[in-house]
């Protein structure tokens, strides 16, 4: 099972994964705060849940997305979802 970051813990792994410092995710820094959370996906579900997450299709995934996401995963308690 994989335990889920909250509050400041979620921002922590966001801002480990945003290598550019940019604030915001491209595709391989969102995989890496997949891996980072414990998940491991195929190429085609992390570019699906990439594109589910870019709401505002600029082509990266800002922290306020990445925990959007996240809440419609039911990111509350217990494991997350498909966590391998």
């Amino acid at each position: 099972m994989t335990s889920r970051p909250t509050g400041d813990d979620l921002l922590t792994v966001f801002n480990r994964a945003d290598l550019g410092g940019d604030e915001k995710l491209d595709l391989m820094e969102f995989t890496i705060v997949l891996e980072g959370l414990g998940l491991s996906w195929t190429r085609a579900e992390v570019q699906d849940r990439f594109e589910q997450a870019d709401t505002d299709r600029d082509g990266f995934i800002s922290f306020d997305e990445f925990r959007t996401l996240l809440e419609a995963w039911g990111w509350a308690e217990g494991p997350l979802p498909n966590a391998r």
